[in-house]
């Protein structure tokens, strides 16, 4: 291409990456693995930034002109940048699960005042819970199902192209869906420790009933914490399983991939 012709489609590239960064970008801000809370910002957006560079020469036939009003151009970016949200958020709602999951192990173990920072839930979490979202970001960067949801991002442009309006009715709707999936995902994963839980709190009922002299809660205490790290030792490595399996699952389903 000759430099006239450069600087003539100047205008033209750059908004198409810019529309293409707007998608891309904000996924990777959200991804699971690769968006992280303890990756430093300019680092994701950099993955982004690295995504548009690759992605650009097969998706740029695909993305519209520049419009002829800066309002429609806003609207645009927007739009895309609704997307690619909605299509991280759909995939980060499966690490979430993890999250949940030790919240409801660690109230089950009696761990639950042990608090500590847990930027993937926003604020102060349990240690079981922090463990185990920190488990699941393992799984997905070390089996590498994060290339998973970085396809449905390319794939995305087939079914939302961008310049269309984004179905905001539908995009509720499957969000919703994906989020009672992901606490179904996390009840399922914690459903060793209930049991569990279950069955010492019944046979400290019958210890109090049967000897009432016995301090029953400071037997508890110590007694339900060791079982429960035992137990949790012992069901860690099918409960990463598990996961590893629903989360491909969800991913495959992305919009794009279904």
């Amino acid at each position: 291409m000759e430099p006239a012709e450069l600087l003539a489609q100047l205008p033209l590239l750059a908004f198409q990456a810019a529309l293409l960064f707007a998608r891309l970008g904000a996924a990777a801000m959200v991804l699971p693995g690769l968006g992280e809370e303890e990756v430093p910002a300019s680092i994701r957006l950099g993955l982004g930034l690295g995504l548009v560079l690759l992605m650009f020469p097969l998706l740029a036939p695909a993305l519209p002109a520049p419009p002829d009003e800066a309002g429609e151009a806003v609207r645009l970016i927007l739009i895309e940048v609704i997307v690619g949200l909605w299509i991280g958020g759909l995939a980060r709602l499966v690490v979430i699960a993890m999250a949940v999951a030790g919240q409801a192990i660690a109230l089950l173990l009696g761990l639950a005042q042990a608090m500590v920072p847990d930027p993937a839930l926003g604020a102060m979490g349990t240690a079981t819970g922090r463990l185990l979202s920190l488990a699941a970001v393992v799984v997905v960067l070390g089996t590498g199902l994060y290339v998973i949801p970085l396809r449905a991002l390319v794939e995305s442009y087939a079914v939302l192209p961008a310049g269309d309006p984004f179905p905001a009715g539908a995009g509720a709707e499957v969000f919703a869906v994906a989020a009672g999936e992901s606490l179904a995902l996390s009840l399922r994963l914690a459903a060793p420790f209930v049991l569990a839980a279950i069955v010492i709190n019944v046979a400290l009922g019958l210890l109090a009933r049967i000897a009432p002299q016995v301090q029953v809660y400071f037997v508890a205490v110590p007694g339900q914490v060791l079982a429960g790290v035992a137990l949790l030792a012992v069901i860690m490595p099918p409960l990463l399983g598990v996961f590893a399996e629903a989360a491909r699952d969800a991913f495959l389903i992305l919009p794009g991939l279904r």
